[in-house]
């Protein structure tokens, strides 16, 4: 039986069969067959061949998410089978992240090639994302499969902000399957042990994607004065503590994740840590109109730009930063700039960084460029994947 079939315009098939897998309506000339919103499609180009197969949505933007780019090959349960085997094996086997206090993301959306699902493991529980209505339509499938390979305690389901209405999803959080998750659960990273709140933590918890940017800031703490904005549950500031820094200072706006960080520090016998719950701009801002200075300055906001108009503004942002840190950091500091809103390139966070450093009249060098660990890798097919920038400097 043949599928609905979606149209492209002229000219506009080239990126699909380079295996993108987000087709957006404006690229779209026709729809035949009347497809569901969630249903199977093929995609075809406008001379009538065939581009690849996927989930329909006439709610969202992304009309239609990509999977397979063979004709014969149906999105069945044996389909996602594969393809979850294929990516949790590349975590297993590959980078060995298979401990029993360990965590680490399982798959990766469209660069695992499962576009709008998330599965992220924390010892013996899963914790599960949906972004895409076709795949939240199979959510009991992905429940099955995960449970036959994976055989966890319990699979817990977390929702992304904004996303129900961007694509006509009704998720709540909670309970999918077996075991409801202690609070917190304890995981271990880099020799560290984390508490992590699975219903109401940042993400799914905790964020995984700085695993190996936080080992290498803490090479260079050693002895020094650290300050960490935005540190959520201690993450960069308690490895910092680890590896000698001579004191550390965390900063974050919410009170629930700092309680969590003052507990992982009691947790690893860690003292000369101080968390401070406050709206890091103005205690940055206090801080440098009182003189104090630090030998370490580490910055990990939130997303500050989740559409394109958002761009310039969250440009704004990151200068503001970028701006006080200078003015904190003792000479010969270290600072280190994050930035996970995909929007924002590594040339636009580097000029802005230019643009402070002159102002300031302080020389900026690069000592690393790094991005997300590779258990969150990036599709060369999809740039949008390619989403966390980790800029560790020297200030003179």
């Amino acid at each position: 039986m043949s599928l609905p079939r979606v149209i492209l315009k002229p000219r506009r098939a080239q990126p699909f069969f380079g295996r993108h897998p987000w087709v957006y309506a404006g690229a779209v000339a026709a729809v035949t067959g009347e497809p569901v919103d969630g249903a199977e499609v093929d995609l075809y180009s406008q001379a009538a061949n065939f581009v690849a197969r996927g989930f329909y949505n006439g709610q969202s933007k992304i009309r239609v998410r990509l999977y397979s780019w063979s004709a014969d090959l149906p999105l069945d349960a044996a389909f996602f089978q594969q393809k979850i085997e294929s990516a949790v094996r590349f975590r297993q086997d590959a980078l060995h992240l298979d401990g029993p206090e360990q965590a680490c993301r399982l798959i990766f959306s469209e660069a695992d090639g499962l576009s709008g699902v998330i599965v992220d493991r924390y010892g013996s529980w899963l914790v599960v994302q949906f972004t895409a209505l076709g795949l939240a339509m199979r959510k009991q499938m992905f429940v099955d499969l995960l449970v036959e390979q994976l055989k966890p305690k319990g699979l817990y389901l977390r929702t992304e902000r904004g996303i129900g209405k961007l694509e006509g999803l009704a998720l709540q959080d909670g309970l999918l399957w077996g075991e409801e998750p202690a609070e917190p659960i304890v995981i271990e990273e880099n020799g560290i042990r984390f508490r992590v709140n699975l219903k109401e933590g940042q993400k799914t918890g905790f964020y995984m994607d700085q695993r190996e940017n936080r080992q290498a800031v803490a090479r260079l703490a050693r002895g020094r004065r650290v300050l960490d904005g935005f540190c959520y549950t201690g993450g960069f500031g308690l490895h910092a503590a680890k590896a000698g820094a001579e004191g550390v200072l965390g900063l974050d706006a919410s009170e629930t994740a700092l309680v969590l960080a003052r507990e992982n520090a009691r947790l690893n016998e860690l003292e000369r840590v101080e968390f401070v719950a406050t709206d890091v701009f103005d205690e940055l801002a206090r801080l440098a109109a009182t003189g104090r200075t630090f030998d370490m300055v580490i910055l990990d906001p939130p997303k500050f730009a989740r559409a394109q108009h958002a761009v310039p503004e969250a440009l704004q942002g990151y200068r503001r930063l970028q701006t006080l840190a200078l003015r904190l950091l003792a000479p010969d500091g270290i600072l280190v700039m994050c930035c996970c809103s995909g929007l924002i390139t590594q040339e636009m966070l580097e000029g802005t960084l230019a643009q402070v450093s002159a102002k300031a009249g302080r020389e900026i060098q690069i000592l690393e460029r790094r991005g997300q660990a590779p258990d969150h890798p990036v599709a060369v097919s999809c740039p949008e994947s390619n989403y966390l920038k980790c800029l560790i400097c020297r200030v003179i």
